[in-house]
């Protein structure tokens, strides 16, 4: 089938020509986001392959309608940016890749943790300047400390799992428990005890009007003083300047994010020579306690050959008019 690939990179490109020699799609790539603006480049396509900064509205989807396209194929677990209703409406199927792999991101939610924590990333450019004080990088043993998960799907499994390994108390908000995790230690509580016992919070939950924001001052008000607060998950969980005016008072004790409410129009590209004017975000890299870093936490080889291997194979079933079992329905 003819795919339309959108927001694609070089790495992206890559993955998804070593294992299309086995499915044989025509693929064609396009480094720009998929958006109202854009849908013309899907003329002569009947697929579109979109990551998670491509806007597909109501608008978007009835352009793609109107040129032909049958089928949005996301590369990623996420799909709050599509309008699954007006893809039903429009008779166009949606799939996604639901668990491309889990450790990636966990593993990245764990070292912006280490990292924030043990300040490495500060000694790094100190030993680089021929700096080798010690002065201000003290940290904390993880071991012993209470880390809260909200969100126990694949991802927030591994990552519960890393930090029981670190001999953590995990507590955890979901709801629908995993009684694998309980065999495991993971206790589950209230959002409400989950937000007064714990030291760490890191969000794996998806983005949906329950969740959006649920990181707020009315939240934060509950955490203990000096909480860290992780996000590898989706931008909008978090209210950014209610964060930052609990950053400046010192309630909020560290943030680590790899992901950004505003990110669309940033992340992804080289923006060092330009002038960086979202104003939220600059105030937010100017904290010593805050590391931040570009929607990566998925960017391992094991997790991008899963991504284009379950993309193309979407595509193939989609193809052969297969069972869809990575459909998403409205």
């Amino acid at each position: 089938m003819k795919v339309a690939v959108f927001s694609s990179k070089p790495y992206d490109q890559k993955f998804f020509e070593q294992y299309n020699q086995n499915y044989n799609h025509e693929l064609g790539f396009f480094d720009t986001n998929l958006n109202a603006q854009t849908t013309n480049l899907t003329r002569d396509f009947e697929v579109v392959c979109v990551f998670v900064n491509d806007k597909l509205n109501a608008k978007v989807i009835k352009k793609l309608a109107d040129n032909n396209i049958k089928h949005i194929a996301l590369r990623c677990a996420g799909f709050n940016n599509v309008d699954l209703e007006a893809a039903e409406k429009h008779n166009i199927k949606v799939t996604r890749v639901p668990a491309y792999s889990p450790q990636a991101v966990a593993e990245h939610a764990l070292s912006l943790i280490l990292t924030l924590n043990r300040k490495t990333h500060k000694a790094y450019n100190r030993i680089k300047e021929g700096n080798f004080s010690l002065h201000g990088l003290i940290g904390f043993d993880l071991h012993d400390k209470t880390v809260g998960v909200i969100g126990t799907g694949k991802i927030g499994i591994a990552f519960c799992k890393n930090m029981l390994g670190l001999g953590c108390e995990v507590l955890a908000y979901d709801v629908n428990p995993q009684k694998e995790l309980e065999k495991d230690g993971v206790t589950y509580v209230s959002l409400e005890e989950l937000y007064k016992k714990s030291d760490i919070i890191s969000l794996h939950c998806p983005l949906m009007p329950a969740t959006k924001h649920i990181i707020n001052k009315d939240s934060i008000a509950r955490m203990k003083n000096h909480v860290m607060i992780i996000n590898t998950s989706r931008g909008a969980l978090i209210d950014t300047e209610d964060v930052i005016k609990n950053l400046k008072e010192k309630k909020i004790g560290y943030l680590g994010i790899d992901v950004y409410e505003q990110e669309e129009e940033i992340f992804f590209e080289d923006r060092s020579e330009q002038i960086i004017e979202d104003d939220t975000l600059m105030r937010l890299i100017s904290y010593p306690n805050v590391l931040i870093t570009s929607h990566q936490a998925f960017l391992t080889q094991e997790a991008l050959t899963e991504i284009s291997k379950t993309v193309l194979q979407n595509v193939k079933d989609f193809e052969d008019n297969n069972t869809l079992v990575n459909e998403i329905n409205a």
